[in-house]
């Protein structure tokens, strides 16, 4: 296989987002040696920092700079990619709210093969990728065979990859821009409306507490709450607990709340879905309690607890005082 494979690169205020990195790795598992491009889309001075940036751990960056790129537009883009990318080749976006409006219908204008929310890539034979996703809330593993024949848009879930680091990729930067053709769109930019902000910003935490489904009944949470001052912690939560109205929104970690990048997550209770998990950045150090040994969640944990976490959390929090 001698597919090129490129990269969309999200960012926000000129910054790069986490799967930038994450999917320079998922590249090179798919093929070692293959010449990594990064596609960087925006407006303005911020980006030809963020280009020379990604050009330390990518072969070739392609900036896109319009006006009509200052918000990302999934439609706008979308069209912009259909007359720049070759026609054949492998393009890895991150499997985030906007990944998820711009690859099904880019695959389509492209006549490409179309994956989502991919974990993992397990060999090529021939033209054909195998591609790992998960099912039934991560408990169970499906392979998928890819078709690499016509090319690829594969939507890659964050944080699935250890980001790579290295930046010695030494590559260069090439303007695009004159290149995108015709990107005008009936979908326009309005605003951006700020999510509501709590008593506490889960966001600026270096150690949270997160706790979900398992804690049962809503006067459990006073154990949490103990737990949490003991640690020096902020509590958070998944979102069966702001559903069942027990915690505010503002407490919620995930794709639907807020995105976090502590230094410790102890998770109480969850079961670790991509919708959770896709709120957590970083490499934080990640303990779960679970009494259910196959709970997705073991599967990231660097410490995993299979126990009730209704008699694991006071002897936890005694312990902790007591140090």
């Amino acid at each position: 296989m001698s597919k090129n494979i490129f990269a969309y690169i999200a960012h926000k205020n000129g910054v790069a987002q986490d799967s930038a990195l994450e999917l320079v790795a998922a590249a090179k598992k798919i093929n070692p040696d293959a010449q990594v491009t990064a596609i960087v889309v925006g407006a303005g001075a911020d980006l030809d920092a963020l280009c020379n940036d990604m050009a330390a751990s990518y072969n070739d960056v392609w900036k896109l700079d319009n006006e009509d790129f200052a918000y990302p537009n999934a439609e706008s883009i979308r069209k912009a990619l259909v007359n720049l990318l070759p026609k054949g080749d492998i393009l890895l976006i991150a499997h985030d709210t906007f990944g998820m409006d711009l690859g099904p219908g880019l695959s389509i204008k492209l006549d490409a093969a179309f994956v989502p929310d991919a974990v993992g890539f397990d060999g090529i034979n021939g033209d054909t990728l195998k591609v790992v996703r998960q099912e039934y809330s991560g408990m169970v593993s499906a392979h998928v065979d890819c078709d690499l024949s016509t090319g690829a848009v594969l939507n890659v879930r964050p944080g699935a990859f250890q980001p790579d680091e290295s930046k010695s990729a030494g590559g260069k930067v090439t303007d695009k821009s004159g290149d995108i053709g015709d990107i005008d769109v009936k979908r326009r930019f309005l605003e951006v409306v700020e999510a509501e902000v709590g008593d506490v910003d889960i966001t600026k935490a270096d150690v949270l507490v997160s706790v979900g489904r398992g804690i049962e009944d809503e006067d459990n949470l006073e154990i949490i709450t103990e737990l949490a001052e003991a640690m020096g912690a902020v509590v958070s939560c998944s979102r069966p607990i702001v559903d069942a109205k027990w915690l505010e929104k503002s407490r919620q970690v995930g794709t639907s709340g807020q995105t976090v990048k502590p230094k410790v997550y102890l998770a109480l209770g969850i079961s670790g879905s991509f919708q959770h998990m896709g709120g957590i950045k970083g490499t934080p150090f990640m303990i779960a309690v679970n009494k259910n040994p196959k709970a997705p969640i073991f599967q990231v944990a660097d410490v995993g607890i299979v126990t009730d976490m209704l008699d694991f959390i006071p002897e936890l929090t005694e312990k902790i005082e007591a140090l």
